[in-house]
């Protein structure tokens, strides 16, 4: 009962703090990612928002494109393998899509040009059902508007 309480706190501050999370069901008419565009995505160790020091480097280089192509607008997608409740990863999907936002603001990406979303797990790059799929799938993707 208790780590259901600190899940829905948890999950109630994520929304407070303004990330637009998506609930699981109907998608509507979101596409799949496709993995192209001008920024590349990071990726993450298992149950973890933490952003290593590749994943800094691929930021930092967002970050400069984002700063020479001012005025474009990124949406921070955070998502998660298929391992976890379908709560617990909207709530995961949410701080790995806040840590990659809050790193590109440090490099002087403006704030107001960034936006967040979790899919959470529902919609992998891989679908496949190992370690190889779920590494692929731990993952910041970077939409550009």
């Amino acid at each position: 009962m208790r780590s259901l309480k600190v899940l829905a706190v948890s999950f109630v501050a994520v929304l407070a703090t303004g990330c637009h999370c998506r609930t699981t069901g109907d998608m509507g008419n979101v596409p799949p990612p496709t993995g192209d565009g001008p920024l590349k995505d990071i990726h993450f160790a298992f149950d973890s928002s933490k952003l290593d020091a590749d994943a800094k480097s691929t930021l930092n280089a967002n970050a400069d494109w984002l700063k020479m192509n001012a005025g474009k607008k990124v949406q921070v997608e955070g998502h998660c393998d298929e391992r976890g409740t379908a709560e617990y990863n909207m709530v995961l999907g949410a701080h790995r899509a806040k840590a990659g936002a809050d790193y590109l603001k440090t490099q002087g990406v403006p704030a107001s040009d960034i936006s967040t979303v979790s899919y959470g797990e529902e919609l992998p790059l891989d679908p496949a059902h190992n370690e190889a799929a779920w590494a692929k799938n731990r993952r910041d993707h970077f939409k550009v508007d």
